[in-house]
């Protein structure tokens, strides 16, 4: 993952829109912003830039540059259920553009075995799907479905981090990346710092790659 950062990056938001699920949803930075437009975040709508991967320019090149990693579905959960029939539209663009990679973040990945393409196997090569686990309990509960998971990239997010975590020695080399931050907005949770350094040691422990993204808006 840290080679796949040094790339150009694009943000495709097939879809907008989700419902809140755990308890790391409760302050949704698209909630916040919608709100101030007067949107309903909880409506799921596809969007305008839907075929976007795919979409030419007057010289029939790609909008989307070749080598790109392309940031997927940052307003919404890829596997939610009301875009389970888009998302087989979705998965072939993803498939066409195999010259592009692919990065989504998902708190559903207890949905992932349902909402497959038949050509999945153990996973495109082009394809990071990120597993949020915010605190212990989605920890207990994401962690065994997201390691047993047919995913050939994986980065587990801990995104607001709202409780110490302890992974029980079930890191490895299946995960890619551990990335942890502070929840943003003024209404934000504390998140503690000695939750963060113990996490980077558990990275370090297990030769995993850790980025500590932010702060957030209360670090004690």
């Amino acid at each position: 993952m840290e080679n796949r950062i040094s790339l150009e990056s694009s943000l495709w938001n097939p879809w907008h829109g989700c419902h809140k699920l755990s308890t790391g949803c409760r302050h949704c930075y698209v909630y916040r912003g919608d709100s101030k437009h007067g949107k309903d975040s909880s409506i799921i709508t596809k969007t305008g830039q839907f075929n976007l991967p795919v979409r030419r320019k007057k010289d029939k090149t790609y909008k989307i540059p070749s080598g790109n990693l392309v940031y997927t579905c940052f307003t919404s959960d890829f596997l939610i259920e009301e875009a389970d029939e888009w998302r087989i539209e979705a998965w072939k663009m993803m498939r066409e553009r195999y010259d592009l990679h692919f990065l989504f973040i998902t708190k559903r990945i207890d949905r992932l075995s349902q909402c497959l393409p038949p050509d999945w196997g153990d996973g495109y090569d082009n394809v990071t799907i990120c597993c949020t686990m915010e605190n212990q309990e989605r920890v207990d509960y994401r962690l065994p479905l997201y390691k047993a998971a047919p995913v050939k990239h994986k980065i587990i997010i801990c995104e607001p981090l709202l409780s110490a975590i302890n992974f029980k020695g079930e890191l490895g080399i299946w995960v890619e990346q551990i990335v942890v931050g502070g929840e943003s907005g003024k209404e934000a949770r504390i998140c503690n710092y000695d939750w963060v350094l113990d996490i980077r040691r558990q990275c370090i422990e297990n030769n995993i790659s850790f980025w500590f993204k932010q702060t957030g808006y209360r670090l004690l």
